[in-house]
């Protein structure tokens, strides 16, 4: 509860390093509180106990003791470990750090995912209107408020690019109860209860576009210096082209016909096909569907 509701908020703008000490103090006195009461509730009469020198004497020795040290050195090194994975998994997404720690990337695997390519629209007027420093601002708490949806859907991060989010499903994650397809509006949702927020703080409310499609992907760990998983196949290629046609149908999210093909949607979801379309750097037709 606290890393959900408070300390996400409360350290949001704090280093890698001030996050894990500033929570693991706040931990570690929470637990010693405890402890302390729960010591002084076991003494006989407690009001009375409490009053009397001989009780804190009892007290000074009982957590000056070195069992007492040697168990708070432990629980101090515990909160350090979880708050360091937690961060790291932050950082680089559960997922990923998941997938590193079980070795399921190791060798390449051949998998069917689905990709959404989400862009911000008139990013590069954005930036110009706020200077570079406000618009890295505003896209941190862009990213933040997109990433719950994300969770929430069973989706995973796989990069950043500028103002550009790429999010993937394995396809059995992404067709079950539409994810990928809620995801979206969900971001929408999110983006739309943060109006005031950013009209305030930015003069403006972020929008965007996404296309979806889907496809075989090669996936494994590369690199040397630094180590990444990444997805290698036909597939985002053409997601990235299916978004980049948003503007020319004035749509907000575009999917191929290959994952519409793959998704029974739900009643509350309105499909329209926008016909076939030649993507770029491919021969032949897509054709191209919007949702409501």
């Amino acid at each position: 509860m606290l890393e959900i509701f408070y300390f996400n908020r409360w350290f949001i703008n704090r280093s890698f390093t001030q996050k894990i000490l500033y929570k693991s103090f706040i931990y570690l006195v929470i637990i010693l509180f405890f402890l302390i009461i729960l010591f002084i509730g076991t003494a006989d009469g407690m009001a009375a106990a409490v009053s009397r020198k001989a009780f804190w004497g009892y007290a000074w020795a009982f957590f000056t003791n070195y069992s007492m040290l040697s168990v708070t050195i432990y629980i101090c090194s515990i909160i350090l470990v979880t708050q360091f994975y937690t961060e790291v998994s932050d950082s680089i997404g559960h997922a990923a750090l998941r997938n590193f720690f079980l070795g399921k990337y190791h060798r390449p695997v051949q998998e069917e995912r689905i990709f959404m390519f989400l862009d911000m629209r008139s990013s590069t007027t954005i930036a110009e209107s706020l200077g570079h420093v406000r618009y890295f601002e505003m896209l941190k708490e862009y990213f933040s408020d997109l990433s719950a949806p994300v969770i929430d859907h069973s989706g995973e991060i796989y990069q950043y690019a500028g103002d550009e989010m790429i999010i993937s499903w394995r396809l059995k994650n992404s067709i079950e109860n539409n994810n990928c397809i809620r995801c979206f509006f969900s971001m929408k949702e999110a983006i739309g209860r943060r109006a005031t927020n950013y009209e305030d703080k930015f003069g403006l409310l972020p929008g965007f576009k996404a296309g979806l499609h889907c496809g075989m992907v090669t996936t494994g760990e590369i690199g040397v210096l630094k180590k990444e998983i990444i997805f290698t196949g036909d597939v985002l290629n053409t997601a990235a082209r299916i978004q980049g046609l948003c503007n020319q149908f004035d749509v907000d999210i575009l999917i191929s016909g290959d994952l519409v093909k793959k998704i029974d949607f739900e009643p509350i979801f309105q499909i329209k096909s926008l016909g076939e379309n030649i993507l770029k750097g491919r021969g032949e037709k897509m054709e191209l569907f919007t949702v409501r």
